[in-house]
């Protein structure tokens, strides 16, 4: 798939989305791609997933298992691994650490592959790096369908492969343009969601 054909696939999900976003990053952003608009329609997703793998087998890497950070990653790292003909397992946040919970484990030496929906830092496919680090195994590179780091500060230290690069800006909390100050933030991720009682 060439980058139009990423783009379309996007646009047709209704998955970019224009206002005053405040990412899982802590930073801010005009722009937010909800991966899930996308994922959600089975065959949009395994077109997707199919030209990521592509990409990720010509590097000629090997793998053991696919590890995906909830929420964001899930459905992207099952497809993902579906097309890899990987085993996949998630790691989710226990007292604000990844953990592998639900009877997921991974053994000393396996060599695994982290997958995100969207990187813009990386800081949540490092802390899956260290999640899958604590059973032994080893991480290998890290997938997404899009990066979006840009000129953003990151903290990913593996190689990423994605289906396109997409700079998008972002801003520091303390550093919003005055467009952004005029619209009230909103936060579509789910690293900061608390269980409400109904």
């Amino acid at each position: 798939m060439n980058q139009e054909q990423i783009l379309k696939e996007f646009k047709d999900a209704g998955a970019i989305l224009s206002g005053h976003f405040v990412l899982s990053s802590g930073l801010h952003s005009p722009t937010y791609l909800q991966c899930a608009r996308v994922m959600m329609d089975a065959a949009r997703g395994e077109r997707l997933c199919k030209a990521l793998a592509e990409k990720i087998r010509a590097r000629g890497l090997s793998f053991d298992a696919v590890v995906a950070p909830a929420m964001g990653g899930v459905v992207v790292g099952y497809e993902l691994g579906r097309q890899l003909g990987l085993p996949t397992m998630f790691c989710e946040r226990v007292e604000g650490k990844f953990e592998l919970r639900r009877g997921f484990g991974l053994e000393a030496g396996q060599r695994v592959l982290i997958c995100e929906d969207v990187v813009t830092t990386g800081k949540s496919s490092m802390e899956a790096v260290a999640c899958v680090e604590s059973y032994g195994a080893n991480v290998l590179a890290a997938a997404s369908l899009i990066d979006r780091r840009g000129s953003n500060d990151t903290s990913l230290t593996l190689p990423l492969i994605s289906l396109m690069a997409l700079d998008v800006p972002t801003y520091k909390p303390d550093a919003l343009p005055s467009e952004l100050q005029a619209i009230p933030a909103v936060k579509p991720g789910s690293r900061f969601l608390k269980a409400t009682a109904s």
